[in-house]
Parts: structure tokens; C-alpha cells; sequence
């Protein structure tokens, strides 16, 4: 076969099966997924969660308390009479957290004496009880600011000294890339991966299978790569669509360019054909390979870092995270893309990548060559010779 006829053969499979996948797309259904699994990242926190007040001081640092814990963005207070009622709506889930303002509250502010707030918090829903736990924590640092700001004027300080006294310094928030347990934390690049990942691991394996089975018989290598880069612009596409305008609908933080994602994306792409490719040669059997698909879907969700950093990881399972795609596209997508990682950072995870499109390539097609020649079987059911008495 010379240079031209395989080209030919290359560019008629790949708008054969370009036109098929536009024709019916089919893989628009991750779009869908994508819609239905984001609702619950829409507002990317929560918001206004109903939290009862009890104000047993009645005096204006109660008060002031209770302003500055419905001002914030997390809880919206609710005024409550009696402690047994607060705790029975607690129980049935219409509140999230019960704050009580004790007796003597302000008088106790203002003699310097300690002070113990109950709160009691629904344990069973850790987000929101966290939230609450923050802003009743800024609230009540607010209120004394304020009444220690009273007392030092008071005093004969100025404001500028009660400043300086209360607040010697001023913090400053920097972004600053971690590379370590802080991918445990970023679970919507990662879901947005493995969505990716799974979708073209069925596309592709769909193809080798329809491709081996073909009436023809077995088509040409250049066939074989003309239907599997068919895919590619498609994918390409939706990655553009899941790491850059959907993140953008919900107001998600993003410092890459289209170009970076793509660039990124790419050779994450090439090596999930590969991982396709060997699957398919590993398998060959329709239902075996769904089957596997479906059931490999969440260890590896688990395996690739977003839901348990991979320092944390037993060493050995560190090894199969590392043989998984996956693993080094959501390192390099959400480093680069959320955390502001320079994109020169990540040119090892974008060799990896392609290391493990050559490896699995090759190794699926080796058993492919081996299982039509029939020596994998003959390996697999040599018999042992008998011993003569």
C-alpha cells in the first residue's frame, strides 16, 4: 500500500464516520448529563440557610448579634420563643442551626467576662453546618470590634490608635497554587473529566468494534486511525464546552485560554483512544465491555484524585492511578485552569499523557495481532507434557 492509497483509505473513514456521528448525535446526551449533574453546583455554595435566633437578653448587643448573622450571605435568621420548639424544628430538618443568645450578654461583653454562645448545629449535613460555624464566628468577632472600639474611644484613644490596637495587622489573601491535597477540594474539574474520559471510552470502543466487524472484513490500519480521529474534533468541541462555557454559565473561577484547554485536552483525548483501543482488544465482547465500562466508572472516579488526594494514597495504588488518564488530565485541567498554574508547569503531565496514548496503542494492537494469529490462545491453553512411568 503506497503513501497516497493509505491517506485516501484515512480521510474517507474519517469523514465516513465524522458524517455518522454529526448525523446522529448521539454524544450530545453527555450535554444532557452535564445539565441535569450541574444543578447542584449552580449556586456553588448555599445560600440563606434558615437558622433559629433565641434572644433570652433582650439588650442591643443581642440584638446587634442577631443583625449581623441575618446580614450574611449563609443564614437567614429565624426568631424563636421557646428552646423546645427550635430543637423539634431542628429535628424535622426546617433548620439547619439554633443559636441562643444567653442572659447578661451585653452586661458580660462589657466587664471583659467570658462568654459561651450555644449553638447547636445539624452534624448530618457537614457543608452547611460549616458555613453556619464561620459566620457565627465573624458575627460575634464584629460585635466585640465594634464594643471594644466603643470602650477605647471612650477611653481618649483615637480612631486610628483603636485601629492599630485592635487590628496590628492587616491580612492579605494571595492566589497561590498547591499541589497537594487541595485537588481532594476541586470535585467539579474532576467530574467534568471523567464525564470526558467515560463518553469517548464508549464512542471509541463502539468504533473498534464496528470497524472489526465490518462485512469486508478486518480494514487496514489507516481505516482504523481515519475512524478513531473522527472523533477527535467532537471531543475537542465538548471539551471547550465542559471546561470553559459551562464553568463560565455557573461562575466557576477560570484562568486558562480556549487555546490552553485544547491544548491540554488533546493529548488526554488521545490517550483514552488508547486506553479504547486495548480495552477492546482485552475484551472483544460487547456486553463484556459495557459491563466493564459501567463498573470501573467509579473506582476510577475515586482512583484519579478528585474525591482523595494521591498523596494520601497507598504506593501501589498510586501505581494504577498513574496508568489511568484520567489522573494527569485532572492534575493539568484544574491546575491550570483553577488554580492559576502556569501552563508551562504542567508539560510533564501533558508527556505522560501522550506516553500512555503510544503505550496503550501499541499494547492493543500487540494482543490484537496475537489473538488473530491464534499464539495468544496457544499460549494461554498449552497443555504440559505427560511424564513416562
Amino acid at each position: 500500500m503506497t503513501c497516497s492509497e493509505g491517506f485516501s483509505i484515512y480521510w474517507h473513514t474519517f469523514t465516513h464516520t465524522l458524517h455518522g456521528m454529526l448525523e446522529k448525535p448521539m454524544w450530545m446526551m453527555l450535554l444532557v448529563s452535564l445539565c441535569l449533574m450541574s444543578t447542584v453546583y449552580a449556586n456553588r455554595t448555599v445560600w440563606d440557610l434558615p437558622v433559629a435566633v433565641i434572644d433570652q437578653d433582650h439588650s442591643s448587643a443581642s440584638r446587634l448579634l442577631t443583625r449581623d448573622l441575618d446580614a450574611t450571605s449563609k443564614i437567614t435568621t429565624v426568631a424563636y420563643d421557646s428552646i423546645p420548639a427550635a430543637r423539634r424544628d431542628l429535628g424535622e430538618r426546617k433548620l439547619f442551626a439554633v443559636v441562643i443568645m444567653p442572659i447578661d450578654l451585653e452586661k458580660k461583653i462589657l466587664a471583659g467576662e467570658d462568654i459561651v454562645i450555644p449553638v447547636y448545629g445539624d452534624a448530618t449535613n457537614r457543608l452547611a453546618n460549616g458555613q453556619i460555624q464561620q459566620d457565627v464566628v465573624a458575627a460575634y468577632q464584629s460585635l466585640l470590634s465594634q464594643y471594644n472600639t466603643q470602650t477605647l474611644l471612650a477611653s481618649g484613644f483615637s480612631t486610628r490608635q483603636a485601629n492599630v490596637l485592635l487590628q496590628p495587622m492587616v491580612g492579605q489573601t494571595l492566589d497561590l497554587f498547591n499541589p497537594g491535597i487541595s485537588f481532594a477540594a476541586i470535585i467539579f474539574p474532576g467530574l467534568l473529566v471523567m464525564l470526558l474520559q467515560h463518553s469517548l471510552l464508549i464512542a471509541s470502543v463502539r468504533v473498534n468494534i464496528t470497524m472489526k466487524s465490518a462485512p469486508e472484513g478486518k480494514p487496514a490500519l489507516p481505516a482504523f486511525f481515519g475512524a478513531l480521529s473522527a472523533l477527535v474534533p467532537i471531543w475537542l468541541f465538548l471539551s471547550i464546552v465542559l471546561f470553559v462555557l459551562w464553568p463560565w454559565m455557573l461562575g466557576y473561577r477560570q484562568t486558562a485560554s480556549i487555546p490552553e484547554i485544547i491544548a491540554l485536552t488533546f493529548p488526554f483525548v488521545l490517550a483514552v483512544l488508547g486506553v479504547g483501543k486495548f480495552v477492546t482488544e482485552c475484551l472483544r465482547s460487547v456486553e463484556m465491555i459495557y459491563l466493564t465500562l459501567s463498573f470501573i466508572t467509579m473506582p476510577v472516579f475515586y482512583l484519579s484524585g478528585t474525591i482523595w488526594p494521591l498523596q494520601a494514597q497507598p504506593g501501589w495504588v498510586r501505581v494504577v492511578s498513574s496508568l489511568l488518564p484520567s489522573t494527569w488530565a485532572t492534575k493539568a485541567i484544574a491546575g491550570v485552569n483553577q488554580m492559576g498554574l502556569p501552563f508551562s508547569e504542567v508539560g510533564g503531565d501533558v508527556i505522560v499523557l501522550l506516553v500512555l496514548c503510544i503505550g496503550y496503542t501499541l499494547a492493543g494492537i500487540g494482543l490484537g495481532i496475537l489473538r488473530d494469529s491464534g499464539k495468544l490462545h496457544s499460549l494461554l491453553h498449552r497443555k504440559k507434557p505427560l511424564k513416562n512411568d
